[in-house]
């Protein structure tokens, strides 16, 4: 399986490395591109296998998967670069652009349809990641446009491979977005949030940040292993009378759990 991304940066770099590091695919069956050289630079140095170009045309042709992670005002022009060389019977298009959708995606691919005289519809995917990526530990999002159930799975394997994936309405994407991608952001806030307190409490910052983030850490393990529900978890630990409970009674009065939700919503 050969993967061309369109659009080497942070996130695209990342799904490279992500990639090659789950063994998902080899990295000489990669090819980045990116707008300047010093970005081709940088992943050349993270792992020489890696083919890198500044042509996206040439970038396409042999690959069976195109996953486009530019900015989305460069969406258009990328697309008018290589819609010529993509072949909508083979290759599998991915989208890793925020807010661009499959009806304006497919109009920029369907632009000239002197190109496809033969009118083959595009498949396509919108895949939402967040930075975690990075650290085969994303939370993905994925929508499909035309796609068979078999093309859905080898899509949703990769970014299995990356973290865990989930397959959503495309309407849904925007509160993907909001829970998963700005949600990590609102994790890592209530993170510091934890570490000033116990540096009040009297630890040295950073013995506040190791068991922070390792309490974090336990709390989703927990779920993760016991497939149990937080209130469960929650229950557990908080006795009557107990210093836990007057924590979140505390915490409810500053208005914790409405701020969570206003906050996601805002997002959306």
């Amino acid at each position: 399986m050969k993967v061309t991304i369109i659009g080497a940066g942070n996130i695209g770099g990342a799904i490279a490395k992500g990639l090659i590091k789950s063994q998902k695919v080899n990295a000489s069956d990669i090819t980045c591109t990116a707008l300047t050289q010093e970005t081709l630079d940088k992943l050349k140095v993270a792992n020489a296998e890696i083919n890198t170009t500044l042509n996206n045309v040439e970038a396409v042709k042999e690959a069976d998967i195109i996953m486009i992670a530019v900015k989305p005002w460069h969406v258009e022009k990328v697309i008018d670069q290589i819609r010529d060389a993509v072949n909508y019977e083979k290759q599998i298009i991915v989208s890793i652009v925020a807010g661009v959708t499959f009806e304006l995606f497919n109009a920029y691919l369907t632009k000239d349809t002197d190109t496809h005289s033969d009118h083959v519809a595009p498949t396509i995917f919108r895949v939402i990641p967040n930075t975690a990526i990075e650290v085969l530990s994303s939370m993905t999002f994925v929508s499909a446009y035309n796609a068979s159930q078999e093309q859905k799975d080898l899509i949703l394997s990769i970014f299995n491979a990356l973290g865990c994936s989930m397959l959503i309405e495309e309407r849904l994407m925007p509160a993907g977005t909001a829970l998963a991608s700005s949600g990590i952001a609102y994790a890592l806030r209530y993170i510091r949030a934890s570490i000033e307190g116990g540096v009040e409490l009297g630890f040295y910052p950073k013995q506040a940040q190791e068991i922070v983030v390792h309490t974090v850490k336990g709390a989703v393990d927990l779920l993760l292993a016991n497939l149990s529900s937080p209130e469960v978890e929650i229950d557990r630990v908080t006795t009557p009378g107990g210093i836990t409970i007057r924590g979140l009674n505390e915490m409810e009065v500053s208005g914790f759990t409405s701020s969570v939700i206003r906050g996601l919503k805002t997002g959306k």
